[in-house]
């Protein structure tokens, strides 16, 4: 089959054995980014492997991460949910936060995923049968079993240490992140996580906190050999927004090259980034917040291709409820087509 058939045939499908044979994507992340990119992706193909963090540890996965001894499950939950295929009761089931008593703040989903460690006495059993119970298309691996701690070193020579603690702290200093670290050194990917990635057609890294969600996964022991000696094109998919206290001023430019510090020069083939503008009643909010978009510097586009990197820009995004989101379809399509061409 020719490519521009093969592309001419890439669109959303709800028949299982198309999607069975359509390219195999692992994508590598964590975080809200991550999984708006997983909602669109399942309607491409089921050869979906999502590899996703598990330094985080503020908010409800933070106090579970301390109270029982476990890994944080809030990004995996997240994934699992875009990737599952369940009654909209169950979903929102899932997602629902206690809003009183000791429980207050703390998502449903994130205790059922701690009642299934304690059943199964293994986090990576446990998000398997979370997945089967919920008819999950693909598979959600944490980046390693390993109990890390993110640190980051700022340009002013200031450590942070903690993953929730990193923008914020960022932001008193008022200093750029030089590159991040983790605790223990000696962390391991999932065999199943590196046999993807060796096996697929290909790699995306994000959307996602540059600094808190992506690049803690390259982190781990082996992972950028692992990814860089696999046969599949390699896409980082450039945030819309900058993340306050993390990436403060960055332009698209700027979030590849922490991306290549923290893995190799020659990392990346592609870079999907957004040129839409967004309405000002929408960016107000956000820049009440601190944020604002990530736009192309003037010679990032050449600075790229110099690279060896070339970039792909387009209307990418998304507004629901006054929330600036990816096109999960539109990057979703993008991908397959990289995936073909290639």
């Amino acid at each position: 089959m020719d490519n521009k058939y093969k592309l001419n045939s890439i669109n959303r499908a709800k028949d299982k054995s198309i999607l069975s044979k359509r390219p195999k994507v692992v994508v590598v992340g964590g975080g809200t980014g991550l999984s708006v990119l997983l909602r669109g992706l399942k309607e491409y193909t089921t050869n979906i492997t999502a590899i996703v963090t598990v330094a985080d540890d503020g908010g409800g996965s933070g106090v579970l991460r301390e109270d029982l001894g476990m890994l944080p499950p809030g990004d995996i939950r997240s994934c699992i949910l875009a990737l599952a295929n369940t009654e909209p009761t169950m979903e929102k089931l899932l997602q629902f936060r206690f809003k009183e008593g000791m429980l207050k703040g703390q998502s449903f989903g994130n205790l059922f995923i701690a009642a299934m460690n304690e059943i199964y006495g293994s986090f990576e059993m446990a998000i398997k049968e979370t997945s089967n119970v919920l008819a999950v298309t693909g598979k959600v691996l944490p980046m390693t079993l390993e109990n890390v701690t993110l640190y980051a070193v700022l340009e002013n020579g200031h450590t942070i240490k903690g993953e929730s603690e990193i923008p914020l702290k960022n932001k008193e200093l008022a200093s750029k992140i030089d590159h991040i670290y983790m605790e223990p050194k000696a962390s391991y990917p999932l065999k199943e996580a590196v046999e993807a990635f060796k096996e697929a057609d290909l790699i995306v890294l994000g959307p996602g906190s540059l600094y808190t969600s992506v690049i803690p996964n390259l982190l781990v022991n082996n992972i950028v050999d692992t990814i860089y000696k696999a046969k599949a094109p390699k896409v980082y998919i450039s945030n819309v927004m900058i993340q306050p206290g993390e990436t403060d001023g960055y332009t698209v430019l700027d979030h590849v090259n922490g991306i290549l510090k923290h893995s190799r020069n020659d990392f990346l083939d592609y870079v999907i980034a957004n040129t839409e503008n967004i309405p000002d009643d929408i960016l107000k909010k956000y820049i009440f917040d601190g944020s604002e978009p990530v736009v192309l510097g003037e010679n990032d586009e050449d600075i790229l291709n110099n690279k060896g990197i070339e970039l792909i820009k387009g209307n990418l995004i998304d507004i629901k409820k006054d929330y600036i989101r990816h096109d999960s379809f539109k990057l979703s399509e993008i991908l397959m087509k990289i995936a073909i061409t290639y």
